[in-house]
């Protein structure tokens, strides 16, 4: 199998609001929008992608329909500290405070309005006890 895309979907009862928080807090362009769907591209690096459906939408399998659970987003960027400032001072709610950890991030949680997590990390040096569990080519300097 030769995979020429990959990017999350983001099912929310509001389209439109969930599409327009990724704009506005994480550079997020629109490159296809109607009302049930959004497709999101960063605006600086078209590899990154992200879309919103709505979860009720006809094209979802109803065993499927709904809205999102059990997720996380993970955005890796150059200055988490300066990201960190710029959301909470947005008034975006910080569930997890800015931190470093052992296993080799710095690193906050908050989340979208639908409750959606949402990691904004910098790889750092990890312990030496987490750094014998990375492959060599993948540890963070």
């Amino acid at each position: 199998m030769k995979v020429t895309s990959y990017y999350p979907v983001v099912m929310t009862a509001d389209v439109a609001g969930t599409a327009a928080f990724y704009r506005e807090h994480f550079g997020f362009i629109e490159l296809f929008t109607a009302d049930w769907y959004v497709h999101l591209q960063l605006q600086d690096d078209p590899a990154v992608n992200l879309a919103v459906l709505d979860g009720s939408h006809e094209t979802i399998p109803e065993s499927g329909r709904g809205r999102v659970s059990g997720l996380l987003l993970n955005f890796e960027v150059e200055d988490v500290d300066a990201v960190h400032e710029r959301l909470q001072a947005a008034g975006l709610p910080i569930l997890r405070s800015l931190r470093d950890e052992d296993f080799g991030q710095r690193h906050f949680i908050t989340a979208d309005p639908n409750g959606v997590l949402i990691d904004v990390i910098k790889p750092i040096p990890p312990s030496a006890e987490y750094a014998q569990n990375y492959d060599a080519g993948a540890l963070p300097a």
